[in-house]
């Protein structure tokens, strides 16, 4: 399988743990802050609750999810954390800079008035600075998110390919099938191979400790 066929399959997971929604407000135009939403999840996997079904003999054809792969091995799982992790710095980050915005705003608005002309002209320039600082932290949070993203990304789909390969070569498969993609409309229980993908994923090596 092509890695950029599973990357394809990897991105809209991926998705889900953007930052976009948490920098979407414009600087400048700040209000009460108020709790994060937690990213959306997609639906949790649903694993067999039986023992899956045996592999049937001289099949040349398979299908897997490299979504559910990717939830429930450890590297995946790992990697998501990493996204996580980033996505909730950035996120504090950015609502310590907003209320320093809201509080400046505040200022000028409750005590205009009785400053003088030089102090009120300061601080109309300081939430100037303030405005375009938050707008151009968001957006070099948001590119941070989606370069890790694009990063854990690629190397999921490195290691997971080897793995594909090593099955597809012990069972004698020809064409491998990526069931999170349109095309697939049924397919025998015993042709799914992500249960044994996730095992070895998991078998390979350990997860890839996160970067400082």
């Amino acid at each position: 399988m092509k890695a950029r066929a599973v990357a394809a399959s990897l991105a809209p997971l991926m998705i889900v743990l953007s930052a976009a929604s948490v920098f979407a407000q414009a600087a400048g135009q700040a209000r009460p802050q108020t709790p994060p939403a937690a990213p959306a999840q997609p639906p949790a996997a649903i694993m067999p609750a039986q023992p899956p079904a045996p592999f049937p003999a001289g099949a040349k054809v398979a299908f897997f999810n490299p979504q559910i792969v990717f939830q429930s091995s450890a590297e995946g799982k790992a990697s998501l954390g990493r996204v996580q992790a980033l996505t909730q710095k950035k996120q504090t980050e950015n609502a310590t800079r907003n209320k320093a915005l809201q509080d400046a705003q505040a200022k000028l608005q409750g005590s205009g008035s009785v400053l003088n002309d030089a102090a009120r002209a300061q601080l109309e320039k300081d939430i100037e600075k303030q405005q375009v600082d938050l707008q151009r932290f968001q957006q070099d949070a948001q590119a941070e998110i989606q370069e890790l993203q694009q990063e854990v990304q690629n190397d999921f789909v490195k290691k997971l390919n080897p793995v594909l390969d090593r099955i597809a070569s012990e069972k004698g498969i020809h064409l491998l099938f990526d069931a999170s993609q349109p095309g697939l409309a049924w397919a025998a229980p015993g042709l799914d191979l992500t249960p044994e993908v996730v095992k070895a994923m998991d078998g390979s090596k350990a997860p890839t400790a996160p970067k400082q």
